[in-house]
Order: C-alpha cells, then sequence, then structure tokens
C-alpha cells in the first residue's frame, strides 16, 4: 500500500546503523512501486520486512517489538524505532518502553552500505596462508563477547567446548559468544563442530553472517536449518549429519558472496548475502570482522579451526 507521501530518495538503500549503545542494527528501506519495503534489525531482530511502518511529516516509524502478552499474561516490552533525514545524514533513535510505562531512547546515525557487488570468480582469488585459529590448548586469541554474561567455554581433549544448561531454541541465552581477538575480511574457513540432537549454535564469518550449527533432524530446516546462512540463503538440500557425530563447514567469503560445503556437499554456490544476520556483532560489509562463534545457545563442541584469508 503506498502513502500518501513519497519517501525521499536520499532515505532509500541499506544502512550500517551505528547506535550509541553499540547494539549492532542494519535498516534497507525500498520502493517497490511507490510502496514502502522497510526491514531492521537490531542485535537479534528479524530480518524480515517490518508490518505496520509509517511515514508521518518526514520520520519513518518502524515497529520492532510488539505489546504482545508473554506467558504469564503480563504486557511485554515494547520497541520501535524513528527514522530520518538531517544534517545531510541519517539519523533516528530507538524507543523502548518497559513493562511499567518507562521510556529509554537510544540514538543511531546510520551509513550507506554500497551495492552489491557482482558475483566473484573464485578461479582467480588469490589466498594467503592458512591460520590456525584454535591451538587445541587453551583460548589464546579468543575472548568473549560480552564479558558481563557467564562463560560457559574451556577447552577439553582438545576440543573447544562450549557448556550451557540451555536446551531450547530461544534467541538469547545467558551464557556468552565467543569470537577471536582478530579481525579478518574475505576468507575460506575450515571448521568442524559436534552439535547433539535438537540443539543449535552456529559460525559467524565476518562477525556478520551466520552458518548454521544443528543436526540433520533439527526442527529448524530449510533457511533456518543444516547448511543455511540463517535465515538469509537456504541450502540446496540437507547434507547434515544426526546429532551427536562431528560435522565439517568449508566456507568461502568473496566480495559479500557465499559457498558453503557442508560434509563435503556443496549446498550453496557462490550466492549473494543481502544483508547481516541476525545476532550479528556489526552489520558494515565493508569493515573486517572476527569470526564469531554462538555461546548463547546450547553446548557445542568445535576443533580444527582454520581461516584463510584473501589476498589483496
Amino acid at each position: 500500500m503506498a502513502w500518501a507521501e513519497p519517501l525521499p530518495g536520499n532515505l532509500l538503500g541499506d544502512w550500517s546503523l551505528q547506535i550509541k549503545s553499540g547494539e549492532a542494527g542494519w535498516l534497507s528501506i525500498r520502493d517497490e512501486g511507490g510502496s514502502p519495503v522497510v526491514a531492521m534489525t537490531v542485535d537479534v531482530g528479524t530480518t524480515r520486512p517490518r508490518k505496520g511502518v509509517q511515514w508521518v511529516d518526514g520520520v519513518l516509524h518502524v515497529p520492532l517489538r510488539g505489546s504482545q502478552r508473554g506467558r504469564q499474561g503480563l504486557p511485554g516490552p515494547r520497541q520501535s524505532a524513528r527514522v530520518w533525514w538531517a544534517e545531510g545524514m541519517l539519523q533516528g533513535e530507538i524507543v523502548s518502553i518497559g513493562a511499567g510505562g518507562a521510556e529509554t531512547r537510544d540514538p543511531f546515525t546510520g551509513k550507506a552500505i554500497p551495492p552489491m557487488p557482482p558475483a566473484p570468480d573464485l578461479s582467480r582469488i588469490k589466498w594467503g596462508r592458512p591460520i590456525v585459529l584454535f591451538n587445541g590448548r587453551d583460548l589464546t586469541g579468543w575472548r568473549t563477547r560480552r564479558p558481563e554474561k557467564l562463560n560457559g567455554w574451556s577447552v577439553s581433549g582438545g576440543h573447544l567446548v562450549n557448556t550451557t544448561p540451555k536446551t531450547d531454541f530461544s534467541a538469547t541465552g545467558a551464557y556468552g559468544n565467543l569470537r577471536t581477538e582478530a579481525v579478518f575480511g574475505d576468507c575460506k574457513l575450515h571448521i568442524e563442530f559436534l552439535i547433539g540432537e535438537k540443539r543449535n549454535s552456529g559460525v559467524y564469518l565476518r562477525g556478520m553472517y551466520e552458518a548454521q550449527v544443528v543436526d540433520r533432524d533439527s526442527p529448524m530446516q530449510g533457511i533456518h536449518g543444516p547448511g543455511a546462512i540463517f535465515n538469509r540463503i537456504a541450502p540446496t538440500r540437507n547434507a547434515g549429519k544426526p546429532g551427536g557425530e562431528w560435522q565439517t563447514y568449508d566456507l568461502t567469503l568473496v566480495d559479500r558472496h557465499i559457498t558453503v560445503v557442508l560434509n563435503g556437499e556443496k549446498v550453496i554456490d557462490n550466492v549473494a548475502v543481502p544483508g547481516p544476520t541476525a545476532g550479528a556483532m556489526h552489520t558494515d560489509p565493508v569493515a573486517p570482522g572476527p569470526l564469531y562463534l554462538q555461546g548463547d545457545h546450547t553446548s557445542v563442541k568445535y576443533r580444527n579451526i582454520i581461516l584463510t584469508p584473501r589476498e589483496r
């Protein structure tokens, strides 16, 4: 449905948001035949277009989290964003209203994301020397992303192990995610993982793009299942193994295009990733980022983590 007042052209496009609180934010504003299509993600929010977006007096109003009632019948927190153009830049604020009615505002600005480059010819890419990111003895070169969270990460039997009591598939938890100290641009990654039946983790390339870590028979399938770039690209088939067996990812990220080989089967072939996945550490595809492992989900083990950077 078109709005009476059209959006100004300077708001259109994809935006990496610099939010004062430090949360990762991403915004996409498109005009499709006179009808606006707006997607916005803050931390773990959905990447799908938002419903109920309004353009009023030069301000774009974007619902982020509804006021639906929780399990005990109590109203949950409400969250929305306001976006406008001022002083030659995209500006805005995230407005959160707690159960007691208290309102907080988190301002942000936007950095325009360049258009998607064409698919690269991977046969012409030059690669540097492989880097062993996990030494099998300790957590040298790694740290948790949020120090205030519980740390379930340790090394046992030469494996990088995350131990948490969580068993459900909810988006976040009390335990912390793990990231490399070093940051990387385009790269190839080899990583092996062991995930239990109906358990869940994820591997983020460049701190932005999550390759889903679940077992073959997980309740999460397709665009959320084995071999998927979570909620962005579905694999061509389920190449996963049963829970409790070691599995292997070989991931290649070049020019915002990704190739996924799961257990020796190519399930995504040099496909453009249209934006960050939920839970990304940052949303600027031009900036380097760490290798990032989900620890706020369920228990999981990793081994043989080898990253090969692109040579410029």
